[in-house]
């Protein structure tokens, strides 16, 4: 598991003028020049509230905030009576229904009543493995269907199948505007330097220079509506929180985004039960809708899809509703 800690140092005047990448290793003895280098890159440096570059000087009095991430040993994880959705189980794997605000693995403030702590009641050879058999990862308030891996050959398997891209991931997601086409979204994202825990997309430097890993998302509409937009996004490559950067970085944010999204804005004349149905709505409104790998074992090629949650399903039955309304009465 990982833990951050984070400096604040000021730069003192015998260090005038030199460059920050020579500097930290000196203001923070444990570290390397070149580790020093790797954390600016990283945006883990900021001078003076800015992403510096390496090259940057600094000057007495600036002030540096460095971040650092250790690795703390985890506690195991205990196995948990917690009832689960399995659409698909043989010998070799699972596929599950994740319900919206379950975590999938323990960590900072979140030690129980995990998706991996129910995996190890379910299934106790589980414990064998590094992460319980999850291969990849839905957030916290995201619902949907995940793979889960029951012995090394086939977790190992199932990593190189979504390290080759070749797994099918299909996400429904009600997004805010009206998205009149589908589009592919190319746009490399790293780590927001001034929110940690957050993800964005990475800007490319005058030197041709990009920070950020590779992410793209296929878009396609499903269902339009006055105000909203239903979408349909199939991963390329499997970025966290990708789907919930891109839409914003297009400045269509899922509804219920409280990270990546938008405040509540509705156009005029819009139905009461409508607008009450999304302000009672306290989550983004993503689903993981389908997914399809091929067995690592028989080589068969397994599809799953599931129906939105009831949540989810009301949400956007009413959108729809009021839309059809307005189009009638207008």
């Amino acid at each position: 598991m990982k833990h951050s800690e984070t400096f604040t140092i000021t730069v003192p005047d015998h260090l005038n003028g030199q460059r920050i990448d020579a500097i930290l290793p000196i203001l923070h003895p444990n570290l390397s020049r070149s580790q020093a280098q790797k954390l600016i890159k990283s945006g883990d440096v900021l001078l003076n509230s800015e992403v510096p570059r390496p090259r940057d000087s600094v000057t007495t009095d600036d002030v540096i905030t460095l971040t650092i991430e250790e690795t703390v040993e985890e506690a195991p994880i205990q196995a948990e009576r917690i009832a689960l959705d399995i659409l698909f189980e043989d010998e070799d794997l699972m596929i599950i229904n994740k319900p919206a605000g379950m975590v999938v693995h323990p960590g900072a403030g979140n030690n129980q009543s995990t998706l991996a702590n129910a995996l190890l009641h379910h299934c106790p050879a589980l414990a064998d493995l590094e992460r319980a058999g999850i291969v990849h990862r839905l957030d916290k308030e995201t619902s949907g269907l995940l793979v889960i891996a029951k012995n090394a050959e086939t977790e190992e398997a199932l990593i190189e199948q979504f390290k080759e891209r070749t797994p099918t991931r299909i996400y429904h997601a009600l997004v805010i505007g009206e998205l009149i086409a589908g589009r592919t979204i190319d746009a490399p994202i790293g780590r927001n330097p001034y929110r940690r825990k957050h993800m964005w997309v990475t800007e490319t430097d005058e030197e041709g220079n990009n920070d950020g890993k590779e992410a793209i998302t296929h878009i396609r509409v499903q269902d339009r509506f006055r105000a909203h937009t239903l979408i349909e996004a199939r991963l390329e490559t499997g970025r966290t929180h990708q789907i919930r950067v891109h839409m914003q970085h297009i400045n269509y944010p899922i509804v219920g985004d409280s990270d990546y999204g938008a405040r509540l804005k509705l156009p005029k004349k819009f139905g009461q039960h409508a607008e009450n149905v999304l302000r009672g709505f306290k989550r983004q409104a993503l689903h993981a809708f389908a997914i399809g790998i091929t067995h690592p074992r028989t080589g068969e090629e397994l599809y799953f899809e599931q129906a939105y949650p009831n949540d989810m399903a009301t949400l956007i039955d009413a959108i729809r509703e009021e839309s059809i309304e307005y189009e009638q009465n207008n």
